[in-house]
């Protein structure tokens, strides 16, 4: 069972891996970058201090950051140790003859699961859930699936890889939720954060302007 999840693994990696375009492989490089996106975690961060009480601000952007550090951590200082499973860009898997290879990055040692997913998926998920608004849950697990995906594209990890830290970074993030929600329970933020044309909307439209000049840079 194990060796045919492994080989279907393989196939959809061939599959995306392969298809490649110029224009694409600059793009990618830069959207996979964690700190191009800085202006988008400020608009989050900004969101967050503009809605609630200083208080209730200050647990939440804890909350928001432990998620994302235990999701890093536990992916990549435990898991990855133990299953010990190559890259497939790694020059030590014999599979890494069969991948595309960018600007000659090959990632670390070992890829499963992947840190990327876990901490993108992580902050979509606790950002969705503290924000409460759809248009801003939709944009960022697209940006989440979207950079997930860039590494898929990159070479550095197979699909299970993805999946296996997506899930990881989702669990961390309902785990730190339900404990934000414990430590404020009672408590009301100042402004309710689902209400039309409300701040957090700013994070969609800081988070299209990366994307815009990501897009612009790639050419």
């Amino acid at each position: 069972m194990l060796d045919q999840l492994l080989h279907i693994d393989n196939e959809i990696f061939l599959l995306f891996n392969g298809t490649h375009w110029p224009y694409l492989d600059r793009f990618m490089m830069i959207f996979t970058s964690r700190f191009v996106w800085i202006p988008m975690y400020a608009a989050i961060l900004f969101v967050i201090i503009r809605n609630n009480r200083p208080t209730r601000a200050m647990w939440t952007v804890l909350a928001i950051v432990l998620a994302i550090v235990l999701a890093d951590q536990s992916c990549g200082h435990l898991i990855r140790p133990w299953v010990e499973r190559l890259r497939p860009s790694n020059p030590s898997n014999p599979f890494s003859s069969m991948v595309h290879i960018v600007d000659g990055y090959r990632g670390g040692a070992y890829g499963f699961p992947s840190c990327h997913a876990a901490n993108s998926f992580a902050l979509a998920c606790i950002t969705t859930l503290v924000m409460r608004s759809r248009r801003v849950g939709l944009f960022i697990f697209i940006w989440a699936a979207v950079n997930s995906y860039s590494r898929l594209y990159l070479g550095v990890h197979y699909p299970g890889d993805l999946l296996a830290g997506a899930i990881a970074g989702c669990c961390c993030a309902i785990a730190c939720y339900a404990l934000l929600h414990c430590l404020v329970h009672g408590s009301s933020p100042d402004k309710a954060l689902g209400q039309h044309l409300h701040t957090s909307d700013l994070v969609i439209v800081i988070g299209a302007i990366v994307v815009a000049g990501i897009a612009i840079a790639a050419i």
